[in-house]
């Protein structure tokens, strides 16, 4: 794979997102694969080069995954678009105030009572003296 290539280079998240699915999970194995060779090294005693090796490698998986959760994330949107429940991990976060505010409907409504009140004794006339 070119990924592979030159392994200081990171990957870029652009590239990744072209990928399919299938492709993104054996890029994750490599890179898993080869982070464990590089550990194994690093134990045995080897160049301190390797430390910035591991690093990267450590963020190139991090990257794929990344854009495997933005993905996965994208289809579930997908399947609930338009539907009247979402997942709660889907929704609006906002603040827990703003998520309780009731809808303009909500505060127009009235109750039985206050409707028999309203219908009963209209709004109150008064006499203005001159």
């Amino acid at each position: 794979m070119d990924l592979f290539a030159n392994h200081h280079t990171k990957v870029k998240a652009s590239e990744l997102r072209d990928k399919s699915q299938a492709e993104l999970t054996q890029t994750l194995d490599q890179y898993k694969r080869e982070l464990l060779d590089l550990k194994v090294q690093q134990v045995a005693g080897a160049a301190a080069a390797k430390s910035s090796k591991i690093r990267d490698i450590r963020k190139n998986i991090a990257r794929v995954l990344t854009v495997i959760t933005q993905q996965n994330r994208d289809a579930v949107r997908a399947e609930y678009a338009g539907k009247k429940h979402i997942p709660k991990d889907l929704r609006a976060k906002k603040t827990r105030a703003l998520r309780r505010v009731m809808t303009q409907y909500e505060l127009s409504r009235k109750t039985v009572r206050q409707h028999k009140k309203d219908q009963h004794f209209g709004p109150r006339q008064y006499a203005i003296k001159a």
